[in-house]
């Protein structure tokens, strides 16, 4: 029996480079998409599994300086609007801008900020029947949220009954002692997951156990999508596409990575 149900992340896009990869993901067996936030209603063409929005410097949701928190809980409002017009259960969240990897004020009011302006955002998204998922990024990414113990502890403090936190295996394989302990750690407050190896290309292209990652999924019985998170020119330079495949690295990665995870999950079923 199938467990699990996939989606790829196609953010990032232009409406014009988003039609062409959704034929190829529904004949491999994608269910879903991710989309970026700046995509229209109509660009979707198939089911849409989350929203992951871009947090710029102007949109920064623990900023020092209340107007920019403000914009960036006005921009989560159209998120959630988006998100809501396609039918996407939820979208991500970040308490910091990308790449910010320094605090402008005390850690402390900070993390503060953060909790206001998701809880701000979170509410709304409720209006609308939308949820949320809270991501923590690697210390490059960010200084916030770098674990999923700080997410889960931010999370809680919102007190919002609208979301849970993002696993990534990308971040994780950077920032947590062990993914499946950290995952089983969590437990049910898990409610999005984003795949992508050590290298940023597809599950089994990496060094990340795969198979202890999914064995933790199956024990927390994880409901929703795995959303494969995947930097084709990254694993280009890498050195994981092979020379045939090499005027074509998204494709490759879009085939080996649901691919691969199947095949462990075929195994797990049979264990």
């Amino acid at each position: 029996m199938r467990r699990f149900r996939y989606s790829y992340g196609i953010s990032g896009r232009s409406a014009e480079e988003v039609s062409a990869p959704i034929h190829r993901l529904a004949r491999l067996g994608y269910d879903a998409v991710e989309l970026g936030a700046e995509l229209s209603p109509a660009d979707a063409g198939m089911a849409v599994s989350s929203i992951c929005p871009s947090f710029t410097a102007g949109r920064d949701l623990s900023h020092p300086d209340p107007q920019v928190r403000e914009n960036a809980v006005r921009y989560l409002h159209e998120v959630a609007d988006l998100a809501h017009a396609v039918g996407a259960p939820m979208f991500i969240i970040a308490p910091t801008a990308f790449l910010r990897s320094q605090p402008l004020a005390s850690e402390d009011q900070e993390w503060g900020w953060a909790v206001q302006s998701i809880r701000a955002a979170g509410e709304y998204a409720a209006s609308v029947g939308v949820g949320l998922t809270l991501e923590c990024w690697n210390r490059y990414g960010t200084f916030l949220l770098n674990r999923l113990e700080q997410a889960s502890r931010m999370w809680r403090e919102t007190e919002l009954p609208n979301g849970g936190v993002l696993a990534d295996t990308y971040h994780m394989n950077i920032e947590e002692r062990l993914l499946p302990e950290a995952i089983r750690d969590t437990g049910a407050l898990i409610n999005h997951v984003h795949l992508s190896d050590s290298n940023r290309a597809a599950p089994g292209l990496g060094h990340v156990d795969y198979a202890g990652v999914l064995r933790a999924l199956l024990d927390i019985a994880y409901p929703g999508y795995l959303t494969f998170e995947l930097d084709a020119r990254a694993a280009a330079r890498s050195g994981v596409v092979p020379a045939e495949r090499r005027d074509d690295p998204a494709g490759y990665l879009m085939e080996q990575g649901i691919r691969h995870v199947k095949r462990l999950e075929n195994r797990l079923e049979g264990a």
